[in-house]
């Protein structure tokens, strides 16, 4: 079976970064020659540092972009080079939240994404008891609208 994931990686404090919160991540960073990596796929893509699409698979997929094959296992995670960049990077212990054991081989696609589909930063801001309740309700609705204005007001308190 082929499962392709999707991520949305954005340029966030010097630094590669991708959320997901279907498995746990925030801005979890790119490292050790992976950003190099991502430098070269998306240089044609306008303004990918404020977001662009990566889908990737351990089994090819139409219009794959690039292939990166393993090498070695260090501190949890694993180096997979490029040929073609003649690159190598390395995969944090993240990996494991796509796949129980590192791919002999990950394929991957970046593409644009149009910019009003591009997922906003993260906001910070501290809420009680009662209004988290009212955040839960409104994102169980899915009223996006509800919840930039409780977040509004709660960043409001905190200036």
């Amino acid at each position: 079976m082929n499962q392709i994931f999707v991520i949305q990686p954005y340029f966030h404090d010097g630094s590669w970064v991708f959320d997901d919160s279907s498995v746990g991540l925030l801005r979890e960073p790119f490292v050790s020659g992976i950003p190099e990596m991502i430098d070269n796929l998306i240089e044609s893509i306008p303004n990918a540092k404020t977001g662009f699409r990566l889908l990737f698979s351990a089994e090819p997929f139409p219009d794959y972009q690039i292939r990166i094959d393993r090498q070695q296992e260090e501190i949890g995670g694993y180096w997979y080079k490029h040929e073609d960049f003649d690159m190598t990077g390395w995969l944090c212990p993240a990996l494991f939240k796509y796949f129980d054991e590192a791919p002999p081989s990950i394929y991957a696609q970046a593409s644009a994404i149009e910019q009003s589909k591009v997922l906003p930063s993260y906001r910070t801001v501290v809420i009680e008891e009662p209004e988290l309740m009212m955040f839960r309700e409104a994102l169980g609705r899915k009223d996006y609208q509800q919840l930039e204005e409780m977040l509004f007001i709660a960043e409001q308190r905190l200036h």
